[in-house]
């Protein structure tokens, strides 16, 4: 469920500041280690990136998700932003899915899903920090 709540501007300059250390982190562990022994923990770190910065433009829009399906209905809330495609809200989705079915039944992430989608997933970041840039200002 989504609701009203009063726009929070530092929590939403907190997140992207956040975010944007992970992605750092990410980036690092790709030069350094590469992507096929860690998949599953890069997956969920993209995840979270993306959850992360998604529950900052509905806190910065006057929004919170809460309840059970939070992280569906915060990912459904972007599908009002031109920036996004259906494609990507697809995507954001899956990686979702997947990322729940690994963080809860232990299901592994495997070639080439991350490889295939590495790019996608930065180009969805780079929109949601775009979006929160923009209204921080």
């Amino acid at each position: 469920m989504i609701i009203k709540i009063t726009p929070d501007i530092e929590k939403a300059r907190s997140i992207l500041n956040m975010a944007e250390k992970t992605e750092k982190f990410i980036q690092e562990i790709f030069k350094k280690i590469g992507i096929e022994e860690n998949q599953s923990i890069l997956v969920r770190e993209y995840y979270e990136i993306i959850r992360e910065l998604a529950s900052a433009v509905l806190s910065i829009s006057g929004y919170k998700a809460i309840g059970e399906n939070a992280h569906k209905e915060t990912i459904d809330y972007l599908s009002n932003f031109k920036e996004f495609s259906s494609q990507e809200i697809f995507e954001m989705h899956e990686l979702r899915i997947r990322r729940n079915k690994n963080s809860y039944e232990g299901v592994e992430i495997k070639s080439p899903y991350l490889e295939n989608r590495k790019e996608e997933f930065e180009n969805i970041i780079n929109k949601l920090k775009e979006i929160l840039k923009k209204k921080l200002k």
